[in-house]
């Protein structure tokens, strides 16, 4: 027998934070509601011509993003933690529109892209008219996906400005 520790694979974390000119209700509002999600979901460029939301612990909401050539991408975002105003904890994961989850390499998308990333959001007073958001996306197995990723969520959050 051997005294070697398995060993556990590394993945890297994405954590971005914002502070936006909008009250907390504002910012939590345009990340739970249809229309204002869909007015920036989506990196630039994209479109989001559909959200279906279930915000609550057990939900799961239904995205999509449209890129620049007509090509649509759906993710669900099943929420395990819901706490109104202040924090939502789901997993994103590819899937068609309807609902069914797909493998990120089977749309094209770089190899290496986990079938399942879990997010943390939290949403913090800053004053009275001012929201500190802040992103945690976990799982990603090389630093290379982070950084796809973090690129990807501050042009989301850069329109999510705009939309407020």
């Amino acid at each position: 027998m051997s005294n070697q520790q398995p060993t556990r694979a590394t993945t890297h974390e994405v954590r971005i934070s914002r502070t936006f000119d909008a009250p907390v209700e504002s910012v939590w509002n345009a990340w739970t509601q249809p229309e204002q999600v869909m007015r920036w979901w989506g990196p630039t460029g994209f479109t989001s011509p559909l959200a279906e939301m279930d915000v609550r612990e057990g939900g799961t909401s239904l995205v999509c993003m449209r890129s620049p050539d007509g090509h649509d991408l759906y993710n669900t975002w099943t929420y395990h933690k819901v706490v109104p105003l202040q924090r939502m904890e789901f997993v994103q994961r590819f899937s068609d529109q309807h609902r069914n989850q797909l493998d990120p390499g089977d749309l094209g998308l770089p190899p290496g892209i986990p079938a399942e990333v879990p997010h943390v959001v939290t949403f913090e007073a800053v004053g009275d008219q001012q929201t500190e958001l802040s992103v945690t996306e976990y799982g990603y197995p090389s630093q290379q996906l982070a950084e796809l990723s973090r690129a990807g969520m501050q042009q989301v959050l850069d329109k999510l400005a705009r939309s407020l």
